[in-house]
């Protein structure tokens, strides 16, 4: 089942009383994003969408809380994860797909469980991510190329990373192979 990111913005700007302008202006970006994006004429990146929803403010497991089920379930299935990215922006389709599943109710927990798929050539984008948390994964399959603040390493399968968050970010699959990974990051961060 297809999550209705439009809809679901439109619904979360609403309960806050914010108009669309207000939003983006909190936000710093243009008006017209905001009603791309809830008319769901544009799928925006994972950066994109986190920055508008701090116009609001929400992070992004707050965002998708409502698809993540009880918190006390143990047991999930990958059909049961959530899907909390869509297609990257139109210039880096060609490049391929990033694919983050959450395992269950990140806000209950404080901690975000992410199993992560990355197509060759898909990354998060020239713009690096920085938030509040602390996070940590191991490569499963693939190249992970990340990028942590100016040191940038290339991790292969039983390679793992952990680091402090509030550095400026990225994640890049330099392979020929699809890329996954276990992440995790507490507090929940998307």
């Amino acid at each position: 089942m297809d999550f209705d990111v439009g809809a679901r913005l439109r619904d979360v700007r609403r309960e806050a009383g914010l108009s669309q302008r207000e939003v983006a202006r909190r936000a710093g970006v243009q008006h017209g994003m905001i009603s791309i994006i809830e008319q769901n004429k544009s799928s925006p990146s994972v950066s994109t969408l986190r920055k508008v929803l701090s116009g609001i403010p929400m992070n992004l497991a707050q965002f998708f809380e409502a698809d993540t089920g009880a918190s006390d379930k143990i047991v999930f299935r990958r059909s049961e994860l959530v899907e909390l990215a869509g297609r990257l922006p139109a210039e880096r389709l060609a490049r391929g797909r990033i694919s983050i599943l959450q395992v269950g109710d990140a806000m209950a927990h404080n901690l975000q469980l992410l199993y992560q798929t990355y197509q060759p050539g898909a990354d998060t984008g020239e713009e690096m991510f920085q938030h509040e948390s602390h996070e940590g994964g191991i490569v499963l399959r693939g190249k992970l190329e990340l990028t942590v603040g100016d040191q940038t390493t290339v991790l292969e399968p039983g390679d793992a990373y952990l680091f402090d968050s509030r550095t400026p970010h990225r994640f890049r699959n330099v392979g020929d192979e699809p890329l996954e990974f276990i992440a995790a990051a507490s507090p929940s961060f998307l």
